[in-house]
């Protein structure tokens, strides 16, 4: 399996991760977003999904995997917050979105392996990626930094198990947030 990058995106700063020919919450177009077949979102807020088109220009049999609720959220601009931040947003409608269960490992070539774990509390669309020796947690958990609970789909409770959850799910593996802030990957 080849190794992890990461990019900084323009956009509130969020995190564009790649692992193999896999990537995760692509924003900001860059040289990982060339020969990718899978796409991971870790939630589906806009600075999270703006770079998808762009990746199935490039890839154009890529899959996106999120869970039902990011799937609804892909393609309505109100509900992935994108139309309040003037750039109104939907992901184009060829793209091929499998939607996962919380649990679910998802078999993605060349010995990477992912599991699905919901981790809501951000969001309802939030899923948190493991892998052998990752965590891709998105929004759910950026270390030093309060989970954000104030936008539609938010819960302060849910958001602090989730946390507890995905700490636990990090023992042993790299954490990998979804914003710049304090990164550790």
């Amino acid at each position: 399996m080849t190794g992890i990058s990461s990019h900084v995106n323009s956009f509130f700063s969020s995190m564009c991760w790649r692992i193999g020919d896999v990537l995760v919450d692509p924003g900001d177009e860059w040289e990982g977003f060339a020969d990718v077949k899978a796409v991971l979102l870790t939630h589906a807020h806009y600075d999270h999904i703006y770079g998808i088109d762009r990746v199935l220009e490039l890839n154009p049999d890529v899959t996106v995997y999120t869970n039902e609720e990011g799937r609804g959220m892909l393609f309505d601009d109100r509900r992935n917050m994108s139309r309040y931040m003037d750039v109104p947003y939907r992901v184009n409608p060829a793209v091929r979105v499998v939607t996962v269960a919380d649990g679910e490992t998802v078999e993605l070539g060349d010995g990477l392996t992912v599991r699905a774990v919901f981790t809501p509390g951000h969001n309802a669309s939030c899923v948190t990626w493991v892998t052998d020796s990752y965590v891709f947690s998105g929004d759910s958990l950026i270390p030093g930094v309060k989970t954000v609970t104030n936008l539609p789909g938010g819960d302060r409770r849910q958001a602090a198990e989730s946390e507890a959850l995905i700490r636990r799910l990090a023992e042993g593996r790299t954490l990998c947030p979804g914003h710049e802030n304090n990164v550790e990957c």
